[in-house]
């Protein structure tokens, strides 16, 4: 498990990118440059630069997810006369550096305005002061404690959201009731459930991919962290040495190992698929009665949203329970924005009620604002129930050094790969020392 810094970085940007991709939006194809919907002749003075992983759409195409981010876009323009230009991330341009890596460059030389970030890419900017503090403004009044626990770096609050990713288990339930199975709620009873579908014949009860078993993981290690009333005093412990990383990731990683060994998942297959692309056609052919995805794949015929069969989406296994696993994105301000205040403003139209509401009505998501409520496909009640009871874990916290979402899938990675639970543990130890190393020098 000897990995070069820099390649570290690149594979846990890229791993962040895949893991969220229903704020990423990276589904819909484009051209290159950015489209944007005001015409050259409505040229404006004041115009705001925004790096998204892709451009607005043009009228007559089709991308909901897209469409509902460009309404709110469009509503600030409205509102403040401001142009809002898309400045453009796409694969076939940048060829090997993912959009986490370009955003890191884009901002630390305060190429942009506004930045839709990824986890670790929000607690990595915000540590070296290069987002602004958004906490002043009138949106973030509103805005649901898990927002800003997630977003705030040393005191500031530097990235919303315009929605709440929660990650959960895509369940066939025709398949769970043909063979008189409970839905689980602790590992040992998904490990159950597991063993039956085996023995009746599934070959892979859990279809996955490369990016998405930290779920598993994370849903195990921190349920009491997170729902035990102790919160920051175990964060603080973490942060500080007294506590290690590595004593809250075992179990998760022993279970993840015990799937492996017992064929519950093809580790091989998972290690090189894609997010869905992999794993999504056996289980919507009805091979595999076990996926894991986020909250708006439930919504989308490109994703799950058209079964042929009853689905249902729950928590991970843990011992509290189906746990979802919320991991955080958001819109940010560079520090040093050449338009700071118009795109401050921006901000503050496209994360107002008025504009989520109408992002969540097209979405059909959870809204970062206590404010904003939409109904939810029936297959989402289980997953909704349970954080609407306040009961989940965050799968990226900026309050801890050790940034979780990207390092925590790289490490399961190594393990599907064929490393062991003590080497993964050791690479989470490794990660923790190296973390402090960092707060000591630059402290």
């Amino acid at each position: 498990m000897d990995r070069g810094k820099d390649k570290k970085r690149v594979k846990s940007a890229a791993a962040c990118l895949a893991g969220l991709a229903a704020f990423a939006m990276l589904a819909c194809g484009g051209k290159p440059n950015g489209a944007n919907l005001i015409t050259e002749e409505e040229d404006s003075a004041r115009v705001v630069t925004m790096f998204s992983p892709m451009e607005k759409t043009e009228p007559n195409v089709d991308n909901i997810a897209r469409s509902a981010a460009d309404k709110t876009v469009i509503l600030a323009e409205k509102k403040l006369g401001v142009r809002v230009n898309y400045v453009t991330y796409t694969a076939e341009n940048y060829q090997d550096k993912t959009y986490d890596d370009v955003a890191l460059d884009r901002a630390r030389n305060d190429m942009d305005d506004i930045y839709l970030l990824n986890p670790d890419v929000i607690k990595a900017l915000g540590e070296e002061g290069k987002l602004m503090d958004l906490s002043g403004l009138e949106c973030a009044k509103n805005l649901r404690d898990v927002v800003k626990t997630a977003n705030t770096v040393d005191g500031k609050l530097v990235a919303i959201p315009q929605e709440v990713v929660a990650y959960g288990l895509f369940i066939n339930k025709d398949m769970f009731d043909r063979y008189k199975l409970e839905l689980p709620e602790t590992p040992e009873d998904f490990l159950e459930c597991c063993r039956i579908f085996k023995e009746n014949g599934i070959e892979t009860p859990v279809g996955a991919n490369r990016w998405w078993l930290e779920n598993f993981v994370l849903a195990q290690a921190y349920a009491d962290l997170y729902n035990g009333g102790n919160t920051q005093a175990e964060i603080a412990a973490l942060n500080s040495g007294e506590s290690k990383y590595s004593d809250y990731m075992r179990p998760g990683f022993e279970f993840l190992k015990e799937m492996i060994d017992k064929g519950y998942v093809d580790a091989k297959k998972a290690y090189v698929s894609e997010a869905i692309e992999g794993e999504g056609p056996d289980f919507l052919a009805q091979k595999t009665p076990i996926v894991m995805a986020y909250w708006g794949a439930a919504n989308t015929e490109t994703a799950y949203g058209d079964a042929d069969f009853e689905m249902l989406v729950i928590g991970f296994p843990s011992s509290r329970g189906q746990m979802p696993v919320m991991p955080m994105t958001g819109f940010a301000v560079g520090a040093d924005a050449e338009h700071a205040q118009d795109a401050m403003d921006v901000l503050e139209v496209m994360l107002s009620d008025e504009a989520l509401q109408i992002y969540a009505e097209t979405n059909r998501v959870i809204s970062p604002s206590n404010n904003v409520e939409v109904e939810c496909v029936p297959a989402l009640k289980p997953l909704k129930d349970r954080i609407e009871e306040d009961v989940f874990v965050l799968g990226a916290n900026a309050g801890m050094k050790l940034e979780q979402w990207g390092n925590t899938c790289l490490i399961v990675r190594e393990l599907l790969n064929g490393a062991t639970v003590e080497e993964c543990m050791a690479e989470f130890d490794r990660l923790q020392e190296e973390s402090m190393g960092n707060e000591r020098n630059t402290g």
